[in-house]
């Protein structure tokens, strides 16, 4: 039997890190990091505390794993500019230098759709587009991208940003009144099966996704993230909500 890949997810106390921890409890060994804990009993892994503005937590939390999953950030789109550096930016970068010492071969960032968010709701935004983010939340998750591809093509960390969308539990979706919400939602089962491509899929350097479920009308593009990741979404917000 093959060794399990050795994760460590940050942010794995969020909305998305406890169901892909829960889900993935099996196939991966977690390390779970977080500045809490608390919503992680039960999951079988390691549970460490993280703050990601402190290079040496960061340092010790990498060390001895085999990829990655950065989900830990300010996730509000209004969020000021200040804790947004110092979190989502300057944290960034800790988690690609101390996962570039540690000897990590996986970076999966969790970047978003706000980087995109400036286009009218009627353009489908593909990868290759110039950014063009909506609120300076959008930019914090820019330069996340912007660093994955450094470390990837100077370092040779294999890194892959996923830029997810508007990522709600089932109930959750049911307040989603705007087309733009709807054809924007990923749901948890999709996000866990994009996650774990993300990590999982072999001869990567550098890229990005768009990270959307299979909605009748899809804000974010998808071929790339089929074509080179093989990943087939189930859901459409627009079915679940009968539309």
């Amino acid at each position: 039997m093959s060794r399990k890949t050795k994760l460590l997810v940050t942010g794995a106390n969020g909305t998305i890190g406890t169901r892909f921890c829960h889900a993935m409890q099996e196939h991966y060994e977690l390390r779970m990091a977080d500045q809490q804990t608390h919503a992680l009993a039960g999951i079988q892994g390691e549970r460490v505390p993280l703050d990601i503005t402190d290079l040496s937590a960061c340092r010790r939390a990498c060390d001895g794993v085999d990829a990655v999953l950065h989900l830990a950030g300010i996730p509000l789109p209004d969020a000021p500019f200040e804790p947004l550096v110092a979190v989502n930016i300057v944290g960034t970068y800790h988690m690609l230098q101390a996962a570039y010492e540690s000897g990590v071969s996986r970076f999966v960032f969790a970047s978003s759709a706000q980087v995109n968010e400036g286009y009218p709701s009627d353009v489908q935004t593909e990868e290759r587009q110039p950014v063009r983010p909506g609120n300076l939340y959008g930019v914090s998750k820019c330069s996340g991208e912007a660093m994955g591809a450094y470390f990837a093509y100077q370092h040779n960390l294999s890194n892959v940003a996923v830029r997810i969308a508007n990522y709600l539990p089932e109930l959750t979706l049911l307040n989603c009144t705007t087309h733009r919400d709807r054809a924007a939602y990923l749901s948890p089962r999709d996000a866990n099966q994009l996650l774990r491509l993300c990590i999982d899929t072999p001869s990567i350097q550098f890229l990005i996704v768009n990270g959307v479920s299979n909605n009748r009308y899809k804000r974010l593009d998808l071929t790339t993230a089929r074509e080179r990741l093989n990943y087939q979404p189930k859901d459409d917000a627009f079915a679940i909500l009968d539309l």
